[in-house]
């Protein structure tokens, strides 16, 4: 929080206060439109957390919450120029979840859902962009599954393989897991199948949730079953989003110029030295490797671009689009240690936002 104009005098109090400040309550009153010029309504973001599922310290509860939730907003300011204000509810039922953002959210431009556990989470998102007219984004999903997107579609490249020809194994059916392929789906993958502990999704499985159900539903085209090792073998694609260990012989079973993400932190399914015996690209979510697959390329920008319109929401297209901004930021650089950019580079958050804000309209979800 920060003051805008000097308060020196009781002339400037009463142009800050009251009764200046009635003026403008009045005229929003009348034209509520007004809100997104005069109150900090549209510029600042609400990052919601229940607490239940943080980084890779699971269910915390909100109160330890909280610093994960700080360095969200820090890296909103950072990276976009945008504001936001953490906050850690202290409850987990996803009625009084969705009713209490709902409540609050006259004050917000939008709407950040992080660290909330699956299935649940899948709900929540989906009633909150329901009943606002504010972009609502789990980044645990999305914000993984467009970086993902990017860099798949450049290791693609490099390998000389359009997305269409290739067949990817997914470990983990969480939100990332299940996020990351809707998007490779709408991307064009040739096909995908993702696992759980329980081994391969597949309609008909008995157990399956409704989310994993509908996954199911438009996976695994070539039918597998079995477990996520016996997948791989001939798989071109493994993206590790689980917290489980996968062995390096079945890294070896992958087909030729394959492509492997072990984005399990702060241990990758598998490690990347030892992919890289097997793997022709190579990405994890770890810095101290190349190709960090971090949200932070993504969400800053998103935000940006959506508050910079006044999208009412963030649709399909503008998560495409900024994936292929991402994308081609690479450009003739690109290299098995250079398929997605640094969250350094001073161009991602200028170009997810300007691709994102253009989708926007495009989508005809802008306002202005």
């Amino acid at each position: 929080m920060r003051s805008t104009i000097p308060v020196r005098n009781k002339d400037d109090l009463s142009l800050a206060y009251t009764p200046g400040v009635a003026r403008v309550c009045t005229a929003i009153a009348d034209r509520p439109e007004l809100a997104y010029d005069y109150t900090w309504s549209s510029r600042v973001v609400a990052v919601v957390t229940d607490g239940t599922a943080v980084l890779g310290l699971g269910d915390i509860g909100p109160a330890a919450s909280m610093p994960v939730m700080e360095g969200k907003s820090l890296l909103f300011k950072e990276f976009a120029g945008v504001d936001s204000v953490p906050i850690a509810l202290s409850c987990t039922d996803v009625d009084e979840i969705v009713d209490t953002v709902v409540r609050m959210a006259p004050s917000f431009g939008g709407i950040n859902l992080e660290d909330i556990s699956a299935p649940r989470c899948f709900e929540i998102e989906d009633r909150l962009r329901d009943a606002l007219d504010i972009p609502v984004f789990h980044d645990d999903q999305h914000g993984t599954a467009i970086v993902v997107l990017a860099a798949l579609t450049n290791a693609a490249r490099l390998v000389g393989r359009p997305l269409s020809d290739l067949r990817a194994v997914v470990a983990g059916a969480g939100a990332s897991g299940i996020a990351v392929s809707r998007i490779l789906i709408e991307a064009g993958i040739g096909d995908i199948a993702l696992s759980d502990s329980k081994g391969i999704i597949y309609e008909g499985r008995d157990g399956l949730n409704p989310s994993k159900e509908q996954i199911a539903a438009i996976t695994n085209r070539s039918k597998l079953k079995g477990s996520t090792e016996e997948a791989l073998r001939g798989a071109d694609v493994f993206l590790g989003l689980s917290g489980s260990t996968v062995r390096e012989s079945c890294i070896a079973t992958m087909s030729d110029d394959a492509i492997v993400f072990a984005l399990s932190n702060p241990t990758p399914e598998v490690h990347p030295e030892v992919a890289r015996r097997h793997a022709r690209v190579v990405a994890t979510g770890r810095s101290d490797y190349p190709n960090q697959i971090n949200n932070v390329l993504a969400f800053p920008g998103i935000f940006r671009g959506a508050l910079d319109v006044r999208a009412h929401s963030i649709t399909e297209g503008m998560k495409l689009a900024a994936a292929t901004a991402l994308a081609d930021i690479v450009g003739e650089d690109l290299s098995p240690d250079y398929v997605i950019p640094g969250p350094f580079d001073e161009r991602v958050a200028p170009a997810v936002t300007e691709a994102v804000a253009e989708q926007a309209r495009r989508d005809g979800v802008a306002r202005v």
